[in-house]
């Protein structure tokens, strides 16, 4: 693990969990699995905040703990999901796109507790509905649970593994821990709940207090509420579905960026009728017919027979292969092909820092590279048509950057200047790989300066936060107009100014954020897919 992941991860954990967690985070990724005693001992907490921590982290599936052969079990963090924090805002925009309000919020409530039950998260998510509707409307229960059952229909949620049920001998010891585990077809199947209901509104805070002391009450004489009928069966965001998601649709924009929009269409169809049955690590998707195709297509595009029969050909014909065809029947059975380690040519947006930090006579030099494999400096000038002194500089620059990479290939034996090739190439998992590392940095640097920006200007951010809760109050009891601009004019004029400025500021940043996480989704999936590749 890098310094630049080690530091990022520290930075997201701190920013979600607090420092407690980030500590115990921290160690883990460190020093590797380890037992709860060295934990205590080299984070310097109590042993009491170190479980917590432990709980918290589990909770997410941030850390995962394993039995050892003697008996004692250590706890190992899991890099890779705290780094997919960074994406949460992206799942939660991809699942309002896909399923509306209700499934933003089913997503962003299952991302922000770990994992619920579906009658909790059914009735979170209609009690926030219910909040941002007109006085009088609520949100019903059944239409969130529709939501929800869609959502594991379409593998974008799925359930946790349990505890197995297999009866235990009353003279065999407990386990130190719980192996949990579930069967792949029951991942999806959603329990038959009846959720009756509706929202319910927040209620003022004299009702909240009564209603915490009446909870209070109830606990202290031994009441227990009812059990719902779905408790144990815990649900949790398949990230992997929506890698799959974002993948298809990089798929589709490339389609219709290198030939035109009905074959991306043709694409996208044949994705969407096998992107449940496709599994995770496949280089392709299920065989599909093509008249399977043309039943599927969309209603809108009226394409006959023949001409989707012309499509799939030019589209199974191109270099890049992005549709193969792997039988004759039912008029020609055609697969997807979805490792892009298996496409031929990198895509040249892979390489974004190419163009961007050198200029586009250097991303020029790139892409000639990448399809040429090995120049000499003379090929690349007369083929780039850089004049000689530019592009001597221009390679030398991406040379020092391990962009590019130089391959000697002597005549003679004695490796003498004069009788030896120097061949220009590009080494393209280094300069992936290279390029992830300086996102994940720059990731980290962004976010260092949004802490920094809100610690600048904390008292002016606590002081808007109190003015706004006092407007509220004041409104809620109906106050007159004079009173509210009074309260109002507690901020003064260059104090808005300063407040918009830093608004503006964390909102660049956000969507910084968000742009270099696109960019390192792309290179983990070259990555990961060329390695994949035999």
């Amino acid at each position: 693990m890098t310094q630049a992941e080690l530091r990022l991860c520290s930075l997201l954990l701190q920013e979600h969990f607090g420092e407690i967690v980030e500590e115990v985070g921290n160690s883990l990724l460190r020093t590797g699995p380890r037992p709860l005693r060295l934990l205590v001992g080299d984070t310097g907490l109590l042993p009491d905040q170190v479980k917590k921590a432990l709980c918290v982290l589990i909770q997410h599936s941030l850390v995962r703990y394993e039995v050892q052969p003697r008996g004692c079990v250590e706890y190992e963090a899991r890099s890779e999901r705290i780094l997919r924090i960074l994406r949460y805002p992206r799942y939660i925009y991809t699942a309002k796109t896909l399923y509306g309000d209700p499934g933003e919020l089913l997503v962003e409530e299952l991302l922000l507790h770990g994992h619920l039950s579906m009658s909790c998260a059914v009735a979170r998510v209609a009690d926030r509905l219910t909040e941002t509707m007109e006085d009088g409307k609520t949100m019903d229960y059944s239409e969130v649970s529709s939501t929800f059952v869609r959502l594991a229909d379409t593998h974008f949620i799925q359930r946790c593994p349990m505890v197995p049920a297999n009866p235990r001998s009353a003279k065999a010891p407990p386990p130190p821990a719980p192996a949990l585990a579930i069967a792949e077809k029951d991942m999806y199947i959603v329990p038959r709940l009846s959720l009756v209901g509706k929202g319910k509104r927040r209620h003022s805070c004299d009702e909240e207090e009564e209603g915490e002391h009446k909870a209070k009450r109830q606990k202290q004489e031994g009441g227990t509420s009812k059990t719902p009928p779905d408790d144990g069966i815990y649900w949790q965001v398949n990230l992997e579905r929506f890698h799959q998601h974002f993948r298809d649709q990089a798929l589709v924009s490339a389609v219709a960026s290198r030939m035109d929009q009905t074959s991306s269409e043709v694409v996208r169809t044949m994705l969407r009728m096998s992107e449940v049955t496709t599994a995770s690590g496949a280089s392709h998707t299920q065989p599909l017919s093509s008249n399977e195709i043309f039943r599927s297509l969309p209603a809108g595009y009226n394409i006959g027979k023949q001409v989707l029969d012309q499509y799939l050909a030019l589209l199974a014909d191109d270099p890049l292969e992005f549709v193969g065809k792997s039988g004759d029947s039912g008029g020609g059975t055609y697969t997807v092909s979805i490792l892009w380690g298996e496409l031929g040519v990198p895509r040249p947006e892979t390489f974004p820092s190419s163009g961007t930090v050198f200029g586009s006579r250097c991303a020029r030099i790139f892409r000639l590279l990448l399809r040429k494999k090995h120049l000499e400096q003379k090929q690349v000038e007369d083929f780039a048509m850089i004049p000689a002194k530019e592009a001597k500089d221009m390679l030398y620059r991406m040379l020092s950057e391990n962009l590019v990479s130089l391959q000697e290939i002597p005549k003679t034996p004695d490796h003498a200047p004069s009788r030896t090739f120097y061949l220009y190439t590009v080494n393209v998992m280094a300069a992936a790989r290279m390029l992830l590392h300086r996102c994940y940095k720059s990731v980290a640097n962004l976010m260092e300066r949004r802490q920094h920006e809100m610690r600048e200007n904390k008292r002016l951010l606590e002081k808007s936060q109190r003015v706004e809760a006092i407007l509220a109050s004041m409104q809620a009891t109906g106050a007159e107009a004079a009173q509210l601009h009074e309260v109002e004019e507690m901020i003064t004029g260059p104090e808005r100014q300063q407040l918009e400025t830093l608004k503006r500021n964390v909102s660049k940043i956000d969507a910084s954020e968000n742009q270099v996480d696109e960019t390192i989704f792309v290179l983990e999936s070259f990555i990961e897919s060329t390695m994949k590749k035999p």
